[in-house]
């Protein structure tokens, strides 16, 4: 009797399922499900590293001796000697908006000031202890960023100024 009541059941609702499909109204297969995905128009190429060499980043950012501690297609650091010294990273973002850079930093209690760099839309925002600066500029859909952290409890001038310098060499350069 259980495997007839099991049979029944079963078949019961395997016939409940396919009435479920899609049905002649439901087969317009020239709607799409979703829009397509926006193709981000590339910007200038911001060059490796910012176009910046390590002699000027080492003079703009007032680091005595430095070491690039990282080199990729997309960004670069440099490190002066030392555990929590002072350190300079350019990053490069292709297609990826700036306003999700601008959210992180916010995240992170950095106030982002809109500013203009080389004819550029820019936003620069300082942590409130004043060692560290995150400086990004708009390319088109791309953007790049400067960013500078001193080492702490050191005396020391606002970074963003000297992330600005680097940051109007990059723009001065773009290709």
């Amino acid at each position: 009797m259980r495997t007839k009541w099991a049979i029944v059941t079963g078949t019961t609702f395997a016939l409940l399922l396919s009435a479920c499909g899609s049905g002649s109204d439901s087969d317009n297969t020239s709607t799409p499900l979703r829009p397509p995905p926006k193709v981000a128009a590339l910007g200038p190429f911001a060059g490796e590293c910012g176009h910046v060499t390590d002699d000027e980043v080492r003079g703009l950012a007032g680091m005595l001796q430095i070491s690039q501690v990282m080199k990729n297609s997309v960004g670069c650091n440099w490190q002066a000697a030392g555990y929590g010294s002072t350190s300079v990273t350019f990053a490069s973002y292709r297609g990826s908006p700036i306003a999700r850079e601008k959210a992180w930093v916010s995240n992170q209690g950095r106030n982002p000031e809109t500013i203009d760099v080389g004819g550029r839309s820019a936003f620069q925002a300082l942590d409130p202890s004043g060692d560290i600066c995150d400086l990004a500029t708009q390319l088109g859909d791309d953007f790049f960023e400067w960013s500078m952290a001193f080492e702490r409890y050191s005396v020391h001038d606002n970074p963003c100024d000297r992330v600005r310098k680097l940051a109007e060499l990059t723009v001065q350069r773009l290709q």
